[in-house]
């Protein structure tokens, strides 16, 4: 038995510099996508590293994103009023998973099952932020992934 204790996710993919690759190239895809384009036209040139932060915290990295940016309620108030469909959230799934692919980000199962449930589980929070009527919880938490997360039915 090993006493080295079990890397978060944040570190299995390789730190900040392997989700700074993987934002910015996902977002050079968006670009070009003819379903996501329209919804991250407006997006600034820093949108890629903001996006790179909120990952690198849940995934257990520094906490970049809740002492620069806001926090989970800033990422919640960036989706309200957007109105996404499940269409867009597959295709914003799958085209992140086909960029991490690209980049030769790790692809065991382990860590890919980690990836596909926080994506399937934070596009779908994503999609019913915004939605009419939603609102930011100005509490809400910074949600933490490992690697086995089972999260309770969301209530909010």
């Amino acid at each position: 038995m090993s006493n080295q204790s079990v890397p978060t996710l944040y570190e299995w993919l390789g730190g900040m510099d392997a989700l700074t690759r993987l934002t910015t190239r996902f977002y050079e895809h968006v670009k070009m996508d003819s379903l996501l384009a329209s919804v991250f036209a407006h997006m600034g040139a820093d949108h890629p590293n903001h996006v790179a932060a909120f990952l690198a915290e849940v995934f257990g990295g520094p906490d970049t994103y809740s002492t620069q940016h806001g926090g989970h309620p800033h990422m919640i108030r960036q989706h309200l009023n957007r109105h996404l469909g499940q269409d867009q959230r597959r295709r914003w799934v799958v085209l992140l998973l086909e960029t991490a692919d690209e980049l030769g980000m790790p692809d065991d199962p382990e860590f890919r099952s980690a990836l596909v449930g926080y994506l399937e589980w934070g596009s779908r929070l994503a999609v019913i932020n915004s939605q009419s009527g939603a609102e930011a919880d100005e509490d809400a938490p910074m949600p933490k992934w490992g690697w086995g997360e089972v999260k309770g039915p969301y209530t909010g």
